[in-house]
C-alpha cells in the first residue's frame, strides 16, 4: 500500500501544478474551455500517470520504483498497454472514488494480493529483488553437474544470467502457469546463447540452475 500512497502524492503535486497553471490562465479562457481543459487535465493526471508510467517502464510507477515492485501479468509477462489501462481505469473507482476501501478488501481476500484493477487485467504486484546479492544462489542439480561442467558460458551476459537467478529466487512466489511460462522463456533465450543444450527431460528451473551454479562455480576458482 505504501506504492500507492507515494504515487497518489505524486499525482496530487501534479494535479495542484496543473490547476495552478490552468488558473493563471483561465483569465484567457471562457467558462465551458476551462472545464473541458480541467477535466482533461484530471483524466491525464488520475489516469494517464499510472498508465504512461506502467507501460514506458515494464509494470512500474514511481511508487512501486520506490518500494522495489513490478507489476506482471498472470503469465510472469511484462504488463502490457491495455493492461495498465485496465488498472488505472479501475483505479478511479476502487482508488479515488471509494477511498481505496474496494482495493484494500480484494488485496486482503486474494492469494497473490491482487487489487480489484489486478483481477480485471488479469495482473499481479511482485517484490522485485533490487539487489541480486540478497538472492540465495542456485544450487547444481546433481544429474546435471556432469554436463554442466562443459558448458561453453563466455556469451551469456550479466543481465539474462540476474533475468534467471530473480526467477528462481521467487519461483515459489509465482502461480504454476506463471513459473511454466516465464522458465520456458528463460530457459530458451539462455539455450541461444550457451551450448551444449540440456540434457532430453531437463525442465527449465533445473537447466537454469545448473548454468547458474556453473556459472558461479567458474567465478570462485577465477
Amino acid at each position: 500500500m505504501a506504492a500507492i500512497f507515494i504515487d497518489i502524492g505524486v499525482q496530487a503535486a501534479l494535479f495542484g501544478i496543473a490547476v495552478g497553471v490552468l488558473a493563471a490562465a483561465s483569465v484567457h479562457l471562457n467558462e465551458a474551455s476551462g472545464a473541458a481543459i480541467l477535466v482533461a487535465v484530471t483524466a491525464g493526471v488520475l489516469v494517464g500517470y499510472p498508465v504512461t508510467f506502467e507501460t514506458l517502464s515494464r509494470g512500474k510507477s514511481l511508487g512501486k520504483l520506490a518500494m522495489g515492485l513490478r507489476v506482471v501479468g498472470d503469465d510472469g509477462g511484462p504488463e502490457r498497454f491495455r493492461q495498465a489501462l485496465v488498472r488505472g481505469l479501475a483505479a478511479l473507482v476502487e482508488i479515488w472514488a471509494l477511498s481505496g476501501a474496494p482495493a484494500l478488501i480484494a488485496s486482503l481476500l486474494s492469494a497473490n494480493g491482487k487489487r480489484l484493477g489486478d483481477l480485471f487485467a488479469g495482473t499481479y504486484v511482485i517484490q522485485e529483488r533490487l539487489h541480486s546479492a540478497a538472492l540465495p544462489p542456485a544450487a547444481m542439480p546433481p544429474l546435471l553437474a556432469d554436463w554442466a561442467a562443459t558448458l561453453e558460458l563466455s556469451a551469456l551476459p550479466d543481465a539474462v544470467a540476474n533475468s534467471a537467478r530473480s526467477y528462481l529466487g521467487r519461483y515459489w512466489e509465482l502461480s504454476p502457469q506463471a513459473r511454466y511460462e516465464l522458465g520456458e522463456r528463460l530457459a530458451t533465450q539462455v539455450a541461444a546463447l550457451v551450448s551444449p543444450p540440456p540434457p532430453p527431460g531437463s525442465s527449465a528451473p533445473e537447466y537454469l540452475a545448473a548454468v547458474l551454479a556453473e556459472r558461479r562455480r567458474r567465478a570462485e576458482r577465477a
